[in-house]
C-alpha cells in the first residue's frame, strides 16, 4: 500500500477494509506471477505447504505483518509483509505443533534479520510450550544485502536447535535449496525429509567446487535427495513429491511424544494374547541354511499392530533397519539386522544409523525392540581406515547409556563383538529372548571349524573322505556344543528361548513388565560419545 493510497481510518468500516487489504498483501506478498512460477516447478507456496501439513483450519500465524528493516541496495523500496517466512502453530492429529515455512517466492526465501527473528520466536515458543517443531526449508541462503546480521541469525537458530535437541522432536522438510550455513539447521534436527528432484543440500555448490577443485558435478549428484538418502545419510526419507513428504511428516508425528516429559500417543487396543495363524507364519521364516537370506520386515510386520511399520532411512545402510511401530497401541522403536543386505553385517554406516536412532528413542522415552541376526562386522581395509573402531563404538555407547525399556530377540546369528553391540544383556538390555534357531558364539560354525578342527580336516583330505560331509558334521557339533542358545540361557545371558510364533505375545508381556522401569545414571554433565 503506497502513501497515495492512504485508507480512510476515520470509520470502523475503513479500518476493517484496511486490515483486509493488508492481509491480502501478506498472503500474496510475492505477487501472482511469482506464485505461478513456483507452481510451474511443481512446488507449493509456503502457505500451501503449511495448510497441507496441518489439520484443517488449525493454523494460527505469528508475525504476519513484520517487514525487514534494511535500506541498503534499494531494499527500502521492497518491503513485503512476512519477510520470506511464514511461522505459527497448528495441530496434527489434534496435537499441537509449531511450524515455519520459508517462502521462496519472496527474496528467494533468503534469511535476513527479521526472517531469522521470526524463526527464532517460533522455536522458542515450541520449546516453552513443549511441542514438536517442523521446519519447511526452501531458501537461497543468507540475504547478502544484510551481511553479517543475517549470518548471526543462523547462529542463533543453530543454538536453539541444539537446546531443543532431546527436549522436543524436530523435523526438517527440505522442499527446495538449502545451501551454505543453512544446511546445518536441518542437520541438527531429528529427522530430515527431502523431495526427489526438487530438494538440494550442500555446503559449497557445484560452481565453487568446479572453481576450487576442477571437479565437475551437478546439483543432483552433489546434494540431491537421492544422494543424501542413499549415500551421505543426512536425510531420513526420500519423498516422491511434496504431498508424500508432508504425509510422511504427519505419520512420523503420530508416533512421537510432544516432548521429553510426555508419553507418545497411545491407542486402545483389545488385548490379544492368544497365538494366531499369522503368528505361526513366523515358524517358517528362518531358512534351513544359515547362509540363506530372508526379509526381516516379515518378522517386524508380524509383531507390530496391524503390520504398520514406519521405516526411517530405508535407503541408507540397508543392512540394518530402523523405524517405528506400535505394540498394544504404544509406540516402539525397532532396530533389526537385515539379512537381505550385506548378510546383515554391521558396518560404519549401519552403526551410526542405529546409534542415532537409539539415542532419539532414549531421549523421548520410547521403548526399543531389537531383532538380532548379525554375522559380525564387515571386514576390509576401507572399514578399518575410515574408523570402524571409533565410529562403530557409537552404537555400543548408545545402547549402554539408554534407560528406556530394552527388549532383544535373537532370531539367528549373533556372532562376536557384533552380538554384544546389538542390545545384549551385557550392555543393559532388560529382557533378552532367543529363537531355537539362534546361534550365539565368537564366530559361526564354518569359521570355527577352520580354526578348531584343522587337523581333523587335514586327516579327512589325506584319507580320501568326503571333506564337505566332515566339515558339516564338525560345524554341527560346534553349533550344538558352543553356539547353542541353551548354553547362553544356562548362564543367564538369555531370559528365555521361545518358539517364533510366541514372539508377539512374549514381546507384549515384556513391554508390559517394563512400563514402570526407572533407571538412574551416575551424576555427570554429559558423556563423551566417540564422535
Amino acid at each position: 500500500m503506497t502513501s497515495g493510497d492512504t485508507p480512510d481510518l476515520s470509520t470502523t468500516a475503513g479500518r476493517l477494509a484496511d486490515l483486509r487489504e493488508r492481509y491480502h498483501e501478506a498472503v500474496t506478498a510475492a505477487g501472482e506471477a511469482a506464485i505461478a512460477k513456483q507452481h510451474a516447478k511443481g512446488k507449493g507456496t509456503a502457505r500451501e505447504r503449511i495448510e497441507q501439513l496441518l489439520d484443517e483450519n488449525s493454523f494460527v500465524e505469528f508475525d504476519e505483518f513484520v517487514r525487514h528493516r534494511t535500506h541498503a541496495f534499494g531494499m527500502e523500496a521492497k518491503r513485503p509483509y512476512g519477510d520470506a517466512v511464514v511461522t505459527g502453530v497448528g495441530t496434527i492429529h489434534g496435537r499441537n505443533v509449531a511450524v515455519y515455512a520459508q517462502d521462496f517466492t519472496v527474496f528467494g526465501g533468503s534469511l535476513g534479520e527479521v526472517a531469522g527473528e521470526k524463526i527464532i520466536k517460533v522455536m522458542e515458543h515450541a520449546i516453552k510450550t513443549g511441542v514438536p517443531i517442523i521446519g519447511i526449508l526452501d531458501s537461497g541462503g543468507a540475504r547478502i544485502q544484510e551481511g553479517v546480521v543475517a549470518l548471526g541469525k543462523y547462529g542463533e537458530i543453530f543454538r536453539l536447535n541444539t537446546q531443543a535437541s532431546g527436549v522436543i522432536p524436530q523435523l526438517s522438510i527440505v522442499m527446495g535449496p538449502a545451501a551454505g550455513g543453512a544446511v546445518y539447521s536441518p542437520a541438527l534436527t531429528d529427522f530430515v525429509i527431502m523431495v526427489d528432484k526438487t530438494s538440494h543440500m550442500f555446503v559449497t555448490g557445484p560452481d565453487v567446487i568446479k572453481t576450487v577443485t576442477g571437479e565437475d558435478v551437478g546439483f543432483e549428484e552433489l546434494g540431491g535427495a537421492q544422494t543424501h538418502n542413499a549415500v551421505s545419510g543426512v536425510a531420513h526419507y526420500l519423498a516422491e513429491d511434496e504431498t508424500d513428504a508432508l504425509d510422511y511428516a504427519r505419520s512420523l508425528i503420530g508416533f512421537l511424544p510432544d516432548n521429553n516429559l510426555s508419553d507418545p500417543p497411545a491407542y486402545d487396543v483389545a488385548p490379544e494374547l492368544e497365538t494366531t495363524d499369522a503368528d505361526r507364519e513366523l515358524d517358517v521364516v528362518i531358512p534351513d541354511s544359515a547362509n540363506q537370506p530372508y526379509d526381516v520386515t516379515t518378522i517386524i510386520e508380524h509383531l507390530v499392530d496391524d503390520g504398520e511399520f514406519l521405516e526411517v532411512q530405508p535407503l541408507f545402510a540397508p543392512n540394518i533397519l530402523i523405524g517405528f511401530g506400535r505394540i498394544e497401541g504404544r509406540t516402539v522403536g525397532i532396530i533389526a539386522n537385515q539379512p537381505q543386505a550385506m548378510a546383515g553385517t554391521l558396518n560404519i554406516d549401519a552403526g551410526e544409523k542405529a546409534a542415532r536412532f537409539v539415542r532419539f528413542c532414549d531421549a523421548f522415552g520410547i521403548p526399543i525392540l531389537t531383532l538380532v541376526d548379525v554375522p559380525g562386522y564387515l571386514p576390509g581395509t576401507d572399514q578399518e581406515w575410515t574408523g570402524v573402531i571409533r565410529r562403530g563404538a557409537k552404537l555400543l555407547y548408545a545402547y549402554a547409556e539408554a534407560t528406556v525399556p530394552l527388549v532383544t530377540v535373537i532370531t539367528r546369528k549373533a556372532y562376536g563383538g557384533a552380538y554384544i553391540v546389538m542390545g545384549s544383556k551385557q550392555l543393559g538390555a532388560d529382557i533378552n529372548l532367543a529363537w531355537p534357531t539362534a546361534e550365539i558364539a565368537v564366530m559361526g560354525g564354518q569359521g570355527a571349524v577352520n580354526i578348531l578342527y584343522r587337523a581333523e580336516i587335514k586327516r579327512a583330505e589325506e584319507s580320501g573322505e568326503d571333506v564337505a560331509a566332515v566339515r558339516a558334521k564338525l560345524a554341527n557339533e560346534y553349533t550344538y556344543n558352543v553356539a547353542s542358545p541353551y548354553l547362553a540361557a544356562e548362564r543367564g545371558e538369555l531370559d528365555g528361548i521361545i518358539q517364533p510364533h510366541a514372539t508377539r505375545v512374549s514381546v507384549i508381556k515384556a513391554l508390559r513388565a517394563l512400563r514402570g522401569k526407572r533407571a538412574s545414571v551416575p551424576p555427570k554433565k554429559h558423556g563423551n560419545i566417540p564422535l
